[in-house]
């Protein structure tokens, strides 16, 4: 696939092919598998406390004549704890077994459990290769939800010198993704039990934006709703398929495009990059 390069106006020059890597066939099955390989890393350990349960004193004596034993009372032989007593006769409940008042759970969550899932590195890749080829679908994209005219986005390269989030606003504007930036404000109240869980309210994913190095660019569209900025190399299944859905509204700057080719990233032959031999003292 080609694409004509903007300029920070808006307007068409010369045009570019896509590399290799938007070639690849779109697997949602592997680009889910990525995204919650990911997301697994974020998740908090909980388990019950060890000694959950087992608090009580609740021995209890099936022996003749024993006092406070329950020999000939017809009670089942389950741990129980002593509540009250009237004269020698004592009211017990059921404690420390599980499927008892007050009792432990039987299998609790276990704070050692390791909770992160792994995932194959030519999979990640693949799966990489995937959501890129994905996010230059116009049809994936509008899918989505995104709201896009002139699509695929490919920009010039001096859009990575931008400094101020007004001129980084400005230039997404005008390459088409004005109405899909407006969306992207919008911030709804979230419906369920998610309101009193810390996630409130729910907000659209915007554009992202990949540039080919740590430029200010990055600074200067953090600001602005809805809107990722990632360097090329740092790209992952997850920035790409938010939610693990394919088909994000992706801008790419030339320079970008050019690395992706020149060292074949996230492809099985990498070109490694080869650090110069320390100096002699």
């Amino acid at each position: 696939m080609k694409a004509k390069i903007k300029n920070q106006a808006g307007k068409p020059g010369k045009e570019i092919k896509f590399p290799k890597q938007f070639e690849e066939e779109i697997r949602p099955d592997l680009i889910k598998r990525a995204v919650f390989a990911i997301q697994s890393h974020n998740y908090q350990p909980y388990g019950a406390s060890p000694e959950a349960g087992k608090r009580h004193s609740a021995e209890l004596s099936r022996r003749r004549r024993k006092y406070r034993g329950a020999y000939g009372m017809g009670i089942s032989r389950v741990p129980r704890k002593i509540l009250s007593r009237r004269g020698t006769r004592m009211n017990w409940v059921g404690a420390l077994a599980p499927g008892t008042v007050g009792g432990r759970r039987a299998h609790p969550p276990k704070s050692e459990k390791n909770i992160e899932h792994k995932i194959n590195v030519k999979e990640r890749r693949k799966a990489i290769r995937s959501a890129l080829s994905a996010s230059i679908q116009k049809e994936l994209v509008e899918k989505r939800g995104h709201i896009i005219n002139d699509y695929p986005l490919v920009v010039e390269e001096k859009a990575e010198k931008i400094e101020k989030t007004k001129d980084a606003l400005s230039m997404l504007e005008k390459i088409g993704l004005k109405e899909d930036l407006q969306r992207a404000q919008i911030k709804k109240i979230r419906a369920g039990k998610g309101k009193m869980r810390g996630r409130k309210y729910k907000k659209k994913k915007g554009p992202l934006v990949v540039v080919s190095k740590d430029c200010e660019l990055v600074k200067a569209a953090k600001n602005i709703p809805g809107v990722d900025v990632v360097v090329v190399d740092k790209v992952n299944a997850e920035l790409l398929a938010p939610g693990a859905d394919a088909g994000r509204a992706t801008v790419y700057t030339d320079a970008a495009l050019k690395r992706l080719t020149d060292e074949k990233l996230f492809t099985d032959n990498l070109v490694k990059k080869i650090k110069p031999a320390e100096e002699k003292k």
